[in-house]
């Protein structure tokens, strides 16, 4: 179901991957499964002045061979000016490949995936930087429990549809960087605070973050601070199961998790073959139309070849017509003389 890839990987996903997402690009897994759609929650409060939101994802487990929810929470920017580009899958010849997110001065290309709360797929309309400070809108960000004054409010209006697909390319998402977003993936980066990282591992290590658990509904689906999945500012997800949420106690790696990964095995291998389905018949479809231009190309070949024979036929004609003699006038025809009479010769005898 996985790869993992080290030496080899930068010159794989030169090759893999368009040059627009090399330049950002952080991988060391590919993965033949589509992630599941995003969930839906609530954005928990904001815990002060000076916090970026970050949104949640999918993330992948290569121990359990199954995605697992990173919530999405506040982070502290790690300097002024500072914002936050999410990571995004991407589609590319048959595997996803995961596209790390970085801090920088503007917010660059993420797939194109509406992640909300600011992030609607271009762009971040959820505050800006100005005199040191960053300036949040109300209308998409929970700061209603912290006294800030540096505030704005300025509806957001997506142009898109509004969908819940979590990567770009494939039967998901079909946007592209712009030239703006390409300069900004070759501007300076800092890499995910330690804070962010710790975030992470606390997530892969609840196993009710997977898939196989909760079903694309993770039951802590957003964290106030980074690393803290229970007690106040915890958000489950629209339609999530009820149930405890605390890690498990510690167990065997390998008797906890076989079981789950062999009762995901089907379901997952389903999904493949769907999403295997539905490239083969794009690919078909592209297959078909690039057939019917070949025919179209080969008919106005043949009707330029059919032209050009006409020109050379006439061209060699027209020689011919010029060396060709002029034809003689015919003679008028002679007018027949009469008949001459035959003179009669006459013997004369001499008399003897």
């Amino acid at each position: 179901m996985m790869k993992t890839w080290h030496m080899a990987l930068p010159l794989l996903c030169a090759l893999l991957l368009p040059t627009w997402s090399v330049a950002q690009i952080s991988l060391n897994v590919s993965v033949n499964v589509p992630p599941p759609e995003l969930p839906v929650y609530d954005q928990p409060p904001i815990p002060g002045d000076g916090y970026v939101w970050t949104p949640g994802y999918w993330a992948w487990d290569d121990d359990v061979q199954d995605y697992y929810w990173v919530p999405g929470t506040w982070v502290p920017a790690p300097e002024p000016e500072y914002l936050w580009t999410p990571g995004y899958w991407g589609f590319n010849n048959g595997v996803f490949l995961w596209n790390a997110g970085y801090w920088g001065p503007q917010v660059g290309f993420y797939g194109g995936v509406n992640y909300g709360y600011g992030y609607g797929g271009n762009g971040y309309q959820g505050g800006y930087w100005q005199g040191g400070h960053l300036y949040y809108n109300r209308s998409v960000n929970n700061i209603n429990n912290v006294n800030i004054t540096n505030v704005y409010n300025k509806t957001v209006i997506n142009n898109v549809t509004v969908n819940r697909v979590s990567y770009n390319g494939g039967n998901g998402i079909h946007v592209s960087p712009t030239p703006t977003q390409l300069a900004i993936a070759h501007g300076p980066h800092l890499e995910p605070v330690p804070e962010q990282r710790q975030h992470v591992e606390a997530a892969r290590g609840n196993p009710a973050l997977r898939v196989g658990e909760n079903h694309g509904h993770p039951p802590i689906a957003a964290t106030a601070r980074p690393g803290v999945l229970t007690g106040a500012g915890v958000v489950a997800a629209h339609n999530a199961p009820t149930r405890n949420v605390q890690p498990r106690a510690a167990e065997p790696q390998q008797r906890r998790d076989q079981p789950q990964a062999e009762s995901r095995a089907p379901q997952q291998q389903q999904r493949a073959q769907q999403d295997q389905q539905r490239a083969q018949q794009e690919q078909q479809r592209q297959q078909q139309e690039q057939q019917r231009q070949q025919q179209e190309q080969q008919r106005t070949q043949q009707e330029q070849q059919r032209a050009q024979q006409q020109q050379q036929r006439a061209q060699q004609e027209q020689p011919r017509e010029q060396a060709r003699p002029a034809a003689p006038q015919q003679p008028h025809p002679a007018q027949p003389r009469p008949a001459e009479h035959p003179t009669e010769h006459r013997e004369e005898h001499e008399p003897h």
